[in-house]
């Protein structure tokens, strides 16, 4: 656990870099995500509650590489508060006003990042 969130927090997009990442910064949590993964079948558990803790770990580095994933297909800064990308630093709306979605697909181990049109249902 405290691997995981000292490597979110210094490359991606965490307190300790102010909320800023870049794109070589991204790739680096990638390779540590994926050794993360590595070492989580080497896991073991002496109770129900080491055990609910163990799976925590594994949930929590597919959330945080999906959530990567989808800073690293956006290429634009989202402000205030949300994270700076470094290698894109504006606010994009014309071709970033939407939503990014995503999808892995466990058979071939790979991920579909993909856009959805933002539709506002309700009028200003």
């Amino acid at each position: 656990m405290y691997r995981l969130m000292k490597a979110t927090h210094e490359y991606g997009a965490g307190t300790a870099t102010y909320y800023q990442t870049s794109s070589k910064s991204l790739e680096v949590i990638m390779d540590l995500l994926a050794t993360m993964r590595e070492d989580c079948e080497k896991m073991a558990a002496g109770d129900l509650h080491e055990l609910m803790r163990a799976w925590e770990i594994y949930h929590r580095i597919w959330t945080v590489e999906s959530h990567l994933r989808h800073i690293q297909y956006r290429k634009e800064t989202r402000y205030p508060g949300f994270y700076y990308q470094a290698d894109y630093p504006g606010q994009d709306d014309e071709n970033w006003f939407c939503f990014v979605n995503s999808k892995y697909d466990p058979e071939k181990g790979e991920w579909d990042v993909f856009k959805k049109d933002y539709i506002k249902i309700i009028k200003d």
